[in-house]
């Protein structure tokens, strides 16, 4: 605790986001945001993007946090509303964990609400139903792209994990672990980064190429996926207290961690070239990171978990001092300088709503939070 107050006043902050979350819900409201840009205002995304479970997820934190019902009135048909998708065409893929748990899942958690159940059990079976058996991977998107699999992944296990207990059913966590298991194999390369996107052959499970996806080249270092490993495989070893996906999860941290600049916000990618001046920060990547580092620190004891508590302290309290919108009543994000798809030119220097998550989901935890989205 006494790291805590030394590197962050918790009080302070938790105040300032309750604040600030309050005026978002007003902001807002039911939109369906990812984006914000230059006049800080969230765009209203379609509801089957991967992006429309961090707002409603921002919303039952707060709720947990603070008993206030505005969240919860807020929050509650989130759920639903993503349901209504399945009757008619949509495109919902292998991100259905970064939907549902934050709504569906948290919702029947806080509530036990049975409507709430089913339909993060059905979200699960969708996921579940991904699974290339003879690649032993959960495929990505949709289309032709029957043979991919992307690091992102790695985050919605936590859905199959949930459905595994919910209905004492071990296909659901068998098909999670298999995948980790394809996760440690072919994205986290020895010294801790992360391959973004495996190309196998669908029929044959065999890898036929790497892909750089989002990331500067296909031997790069995209930082929001080296986040995504890192929490993902912490999360991992918490559902099966197999080691193996603890030693990842610290491997990929120290990658992480070491190729920190000097204010220990992630730029988009750690090996986007020779000298990194000049190339964007991602915001979404740092917070994310910290709130892996902060599931890591739990996994381990008080002397071994320190370092990464530390570090996310280190990474919140830059991301509290220079990349928030505390002093912008009007600005409806809560962190700047976040990064989408660089290579594609899309989002660069932005406002992300999962950025938003990700850091009042750590804020949280160190305020005390005990119930778990990922």
């Amino acid at each position: 605790m006494a790291a805590i107050q030394q590197l962050l006043d918790i009080p302070l902050i938790w105040e300032k986001l309750e604040h600030k979350t309050e005026r978002m819900l007003t902001l807002i409201g039911g939109k369906s945001p990812h984006v914000a840009k230059d006049n800080g205002k969230y765009d209203d995304q379609r509801l089957d993007w991967w992006t429309s479970g961090f707002w409603p997820g921002i919303l039952w934190i707060m709720h947990d946090m603070t008993g206030r019902a505005a969240y919860r009135e807020a929050a509650w048909n989130w759920d639903e509303r993503l349901e209504r998708l399945t009757l008619a065409p949509n495109s919902f893929d292998h991100d259905v964990g970064f939907q549902f748990l934050p709504t569906a899942v948290i919702k029947y958690t806080l509530t036990g609400d049975p409507d709430a159940l089913r339909r993060g059990l059905a979200a699960a079976s969708f996921l579940a139903g991904r699974y290339n058996l003879n690649g032993r991977f959960i495929r990505a998107w949709n289309g032709d792209k029957t043979g991919w699999s992307i690091i992102d992944t790695s985050m919605n296990l936590s859905l199959l994990f949930w459905a595994s207990q919910q209905t004492g059913d071990p296909r659901y966590a068998q098909i999670a672990q298999a995948h980790a298991g394809t996760v440690l194999k072919h994205f986290i390369r020895e010294d801790g980064s992360v391959n973004h996107i495996v190309s196998f052959d669908p029929h044959s499970g065999e890898v036929l190429e790497v892909l750089g996806g989002q990331g500067h080249a296909p031997d790069s270092g995209w930082s929001r996926g080296t986040a995504w490993a890192l929490y993902g495989m912490a999360n991992t070893y918490r559902h099966t207290g197999d080691k193996t996906f603890l030693h990842a999860a610290r491997r990929v941290a120290h990658f992480f961690l070491a190729h920190l600049p000097e204010d220990h916000v992630a730029h988009w990618d750690f090996r986007a070239g020779s000298s990194l001046d000049g190339e964007p920060r991602d915001t979404s990547a740092a917070a994310c990171a910290a709130s892996g580092l902060l599931e890591l620190a739990e996994s381990l004891s008080a002397v071994d978990g320190r370092i990464y508590r530390e570090s996310a302290e280190r990474i919140l309290k830059s991301l509290y001092e220079h990349y928030g919108t505390w002093e912008d009543a009007e600005h409806e994000a809560i962190l700047l300088h976040g990064t989408g798809h660089k290579p594609a030119g899309d989002n660069v220097d932005v406002s992300l709503i999962y950025g938003d998550y990700f850091f009042v989901e750590s804020i949280a935890r160190l305020a005390g939070w005990k119930h778990r989205i990922f």
